[in-house]
């Protein structure tokens, strides 16, 4: 399979799905956007993940967006009416569940970036909430250059996440920025070597699912919904989202672990 999914026995609650075509610049075919969307339904509908890592195969590239070579000739061709191969089609009809468009997570993802993430690469970062890369990483959008649209996260999430003048630079000038850029203009978490990148990403990982999950998804669900909203409204808002926290299995177990002074077994309920 072109994106590998895994539950190591080392991270419990932890998926780890790799994008596995190190050969092709880890170039999203329409086999991989099969599988990606396919890992991403995986990770929403089994209750025991509590948190993912996507990260790409090899040293070089962490994903170089659609392949030039296979997808992209596929969708200009079914943009013409032409007729394309049933596979063809449905990796294309898979792009916004892959790049986590049309399927946002239910928990937190983190991408351990370790390489360039250039287009549909760049929007799978997009659609993390933490981000760890490798020094010698670049990121570029650069559909404009080639006559397209960025119809994935990139006109709608990027000036949400980043100042707008350095969306601008991203998105107008499809020119690409090292990671120390990226860095500074707060794409990024942290840089990591090269050999400490998945180790950190476990770790982050593995905190965030000792916590109670509900609790978890709760609060990266309240983050997404009360963006945008008036304050007023979104205060009413995030007291609706918290009230039934405070009736859970998970909240009565973390009041009796602090007063035995010990770690909290959360079960999600």
């Amino acid at each position: 399979m072109p994106a590998r999914f895994e539950m190591p026995e080392d991270h419990p609650h932890v998926a780890l799905i790799t994008i596995e075509r190190p050969e092709q610049a880890n170039a999203l075919d329409p086999e991989t956007l099969r599988d990606l969307a396919a890992h991403w339904r995986n990770v929403n509908e089994d209750e025991t993940i509590r948190v993912a890592i996507l990260t790409g195969a090899g040293d070089r590239v962490f994903c170089s967006g659609m392949d030039m070579k296979k997808t992209i000739p596929v969708s200009q061709a079914f943009a013409r009416g032409e007729r394309v191969d049933p596979l063809d089609f449905e990796g294309l009809r898979a792009v916004g569940h892959a790049t986590l468009v049309k399927q946002p997570l239910r928990v937190p993802l983190i991408a351990a970036i370790n390489g360039h993430a250039r287009a549909g690469g760049f929007d799978l970062m997009l659609a993390s909430q933490i981000r760890y890369a490798v020094p010698t990483a670049t990121f570029a959008l650069e559909e404009v250059a080639l006559g397209l649209f960025p119809t994935g996260q990139a006109t709608v999430a990027l000036p949400r996440q980043i100042a707008g003048v350095h969306a601008a630079q991203l998105l107008y000038t499809a020119e690409p920025v090292d990671a120390e850029r990226a860095l500074a203009m707060g794409l990024l978490n942290e840089l990591v070597p090269a050999e400490e990148l998945l180790g950190r990403a476990f770790r982050t990982a593995d905190r965030i699912a000792s916590n109670a999950p509900l609790a978890v998804q709760a609060t990266l669900r309240g983050v997404r919904e009360l963006e945008g909203m008036d304050l007023e409204n979104a205060y009413v808002a995030q007291e609706a989202m918290g009230r039934p926290l405070r009736k859970t299995e998970d909240a009565r177990e973390a009041q009796r672990a602090f007063l035995e002074k010990r770690a909290p077994r959360f079960v999600g309920r």
